[in-house]
């Protein structure tokens, strides 16, 4: 801060320095010819009081920055409110709000209020009713919690939708099965037998790569055998061995039938056809069947009993996908009896009707099991929390005493749906009847011990008797999670879309579908009546 007083005595400068020279804050001109000493010393003794005022405002607004400002006019607007003593209180204001918003968040809703429909008219009715800030924090929380209300409800019904339409068999594929069916009755190229007469001992010749595929739909069937052929450096060494139901038998054996895929052979059987499949053999899966409590589970209404306002969506989720139908589906049990079921073979691969190969699969047999049943790939090494990062308490309620008795919560599990077995090693263990065993325990406790379907049991029955083979041959979950690793999904060998979101339902993740349905023949007078292009 400096004073300057021209040598005419005409004029007083007050200067400030900044980065760029000196500022001039106060400059007075006097006039020459009526100045007087007097008024010079009035007016030093004034400018002196002022001064040290002046200095302690310059430093207040130097520290916050002032000295950036290049005019006057920038101090003026810095200095102006603290000099008439206005003051930005928004920082008080945000704090009052905080404190009455923790005021309210406790406290009942009253009774009768009645909510805007959006937040323009929550605004417009402050305006017109003169809202103090504690109504408004009242209709804020109401607002917010009906919102979150409403998105629950919603996302509860999305969910129970989802279930519903996979569970369902689309128009398309109904149709499809019936018009195969109709055929196999008026037309006797479809019923030729299955594979010719001279391919019948190929059926059991362990020297070709044999395939068991169980399954009740004949679109998904042809999608599996036709991408496993095209991707084969051998096709012609392929043998498929087609399981189905009694229902579904004319409508896949007509499918097959006229649509050939030599080279390779295909075996189409129901299993009524099966000698083995007797009650005295399965009595366990019969009883799953047909038991009512069991039925009612599966079958019955699926909200019943649950409280939704203690259970999360994904949660729900996970029990909806527990409650699928096809988890009493006598075709999904079949696996387990793979051994009894063909038993001329000594290795087979076993692949779900939700798969797409492709990849050659001849490596397979060449994998060294090393004495265990069941090659596999395990599904407790990734990132992802739907299919990846399983374990044994995923699976099973540790807090049954059997269940926390003979199981360790923490061993990995492993996944269905492209599995080498091993029939000779198979034949030698007891898996079958460790698989009854713990159904029947699962059936006695009412379903307590597990839920889901088919896996559970099956973990318990191929303990220490799987050989964990690359996860590049099996990539799962693409029924689950639209957010699948695109290039790990080209890699794979096999691609699973297991899960609700099949890729022949509209549920199907659009982005996901295309691997699947470039295996489709839509050029087929069968998928085009049934219009199956445009239902997918």
């Amino acid at each position: 801060m400096q004073l300057h007083i021209s040598r005419s005595m005409r004029s007083i400068t007050i200067s400030s320095s900044s980065n760029n020279g000196f500022i001039d804050l106060m400059k007075i001109k006097v006039a020459a010819r009526h100045i007087s000493y007097r008024t010079l010393f009035h007016t030093i003794l004034i400018l002196a009081f002022l001064l040290p005022f002046v200095f302690i405002l310059t430093a207040v607004v130097t520290l916050e920055g002032v000295n950036k400002c290049s005019s006057f006019d920038c101090l003026g607007r810095r200095l102006g409110p603290r000099l008439l003593g206005r003051v930005d209180d928004s920082g008080r204001l945000v704090k009052d709000f905080y404190k009455i918003l923790n005021q309210v968040k406790n406290e009942e809703i009253p009774d009768g209020v009645k909510l805007p429909a959006s937040f323009s008219h929550l605004v417009s009715e402050m305006k017109n009713n003169q809202y103090d800030a504690r109504t408004f924090a009242f209709m804020l929380r109401a607002m917010m919690e009906k919102l979150e209300r409403e998105i629950r409800e919603s996302k509860f019904s999305e969910l129970m939708n989802k279930h519903f339409a996979a569970s369902s068999i689309p128009k398309s594929i109904h149709c499809l099965s019936l018009r195969l069916t109709d055929e196999y009755s008026s037309n006797a190229h479809a019923r030729k037998q299955l594979p010719s007469p001279e391919f019948l001992p190929l059926l059991s010749d362990n020297s070709y790569h044999h395939f068991v595929l169980s399954t009740d739909n004949i679109l998904a069937a042809s999608v599996v055998v036709t991408s496993t052929i095209q991707s084969s450096l051998k096709p012609d060494n392929i043998v498929f061995h087609i399981i189905t139901d009694k229902k579904t038998y004319a409508g896949m054996h007509s499918w097959f039938a006229l649509n050939p895929v030599s080279p390779a052979i295909v075996e189409v059987k129901g299993v009524h056809q099966f000698d083995w499949l007797t009650r005295e053999n399965v009595p366990v899966l019969e009883a799953v069947e047909n038991h009512n409590s069991i039925r009612n589970y599966y079958h019955g209404n699926h909200i019943a009993g649950t409280n939704l306002s203690d259970t999360t969506p994904r949660r729900f989720a996970s029990k909806l996908q527990a409650r699928s139908p096809k988890y009493i589906s006598l075709l999904n049990h079949l696996r387990i009896y793979i051994p009894e079921l063909f038993p001329n073979l000594d290795k087979v691969v076993f692949l779900d009707d939700d798969v797409v190969i492709q990849r050659d699969l001849s490596p397979l047999w060449e994998i060294d099991l090393k004495g265990k049943v069941n090659g596999a790939v395990e599904t407790c090494k990734g990132e992802d929390e739907w299919v990846m990062s399983k374990h044994f308490k995923n699976y099973f309620n540790f807090s049954h005493p059997l269940i926390a008795k003979n199981l360790d919560p923490d061993e990995c599990a492993w996944a269905y749906g492209m599995n080498i077995f091993d029939l000779r090693a198979w034949r030698k263990a007891n898996i079958r009847e460790t698989y009854h065993s713990w159904l029947k325990e699962n059936l006695k406790s009412n379903l307590t011990m597990w839920k889901l379907g088919t896996l559970p049991p099956a973990l318990i029955a191929f303990k220490g008797h799987v050989h964990p083979i690359d996860p590049s041959w099996h990539m799962l979950g693409l029924g689950y999670q639209n957010k699948t690793n695109i290039e790990s999904l080209k890699k794979a060998a096999v691609i699973h879309y297991n899960g609700q979101a099949k890729p022949w339902l509209e549920i199907g993740f659009e982005h996901l579908r295309p691997f699947w349905t470039k295996y489709v023949n839509y050029s087929n007078d069968f998928i085009r009546n049934c219009h199956i292009l445009d239902s997918v």
